[in-house]
């Protein structure tokens, strides 16, 4: 089991924490998994909205442009075929959902592995308690100076705090987010990951069993 110390909002270092070999500790990383959970996530953001008009869908169009024969053109049936300025669009996209779904075990698979690399890569840590009394963005600046956050950060809170996530809005690079509201591409894709000490042992108390 992971050892972590873990420290208060001023990075005085208050105590240690055993992290959970299940859920910070696999023997290995499995980065085929973490690809499948980032491309399901980044398909899972698109609307699928996009959509062009067919040769149907164009206004226009209903009269036969010249006869079928003896005009040296070649036949035409409308003017808002594809190949017409102002046509309609051939094969272009339509709504639809790019939406992908991944079974309770490969979510969890993809979540430990990424947990795990933050930890392998001392990219992760741990705050006795993360508090603000009032929307100040400079407490918050503050205390990621003090523990040595990475510009890139993603502070991970036990529960819905207005204040601290008010104060983390205006912090370019920071992002905040709930326990039980971790996704792979946030993981991977920050350079530091500071965790809530009570967030910790929350993620630990459902995922561990």
């Amino acid at each position: 089991m992971p050892n972590m110390k873990v420290v208060d909002m001023a990075g005085k270092e208050v105590g240690e924490i055993t992290l959970s070999s299940v859920v910070f500790g696999q023997e290995k990383v499995n980065n085929a998994v973490l690809h499948t959970a980032v491309r399901a996530y980044l398909l899972n953001q698109r609307q699928g909205t996009q959509s062009t008009l067919t040769r149907t869908e164009v206004s226009g169009g209903g009269r036969k442009p010249w006869k079928q024969k003896g005009t040296g053109h070649a036949r035409q049936g409308s003017t808002r075929s594809p190949q017409w300025t102002h046509g309609g669009v051939a094969l272009g996209p339509k709504p639809r959902s790019y939406r992908v779904e991944l079974d309770k075990r490969t979510r969890r698979a993809a979540l430990f592995s990424a947990l795990t690399t933050k930890v392998v890569n001392d990219e992760m840590i741990v705050v006795d308690a993360i508090t603000a009394n009032e929307y100040k963005t400079k407490t918050m600046v503050a205390m990621l100076d003090a523990i040595g956050a990475a510009k890139k950060t993603l502070i991970v809170l036990p529960a819905v705090d207005s204040c601290v996530i008010k104060s983390c809005d205006n912090i370019e690079g920071v992002k905040t987010t709930q326990w039980n509201s971790l996704n792979v591409y946030d993981i991977l894709n920050c350079d530091t990951i500071v965790f809530a000490k009570d967030a910790v042992a929350k993620i630990e108390e459902v995922y561990s069993k």
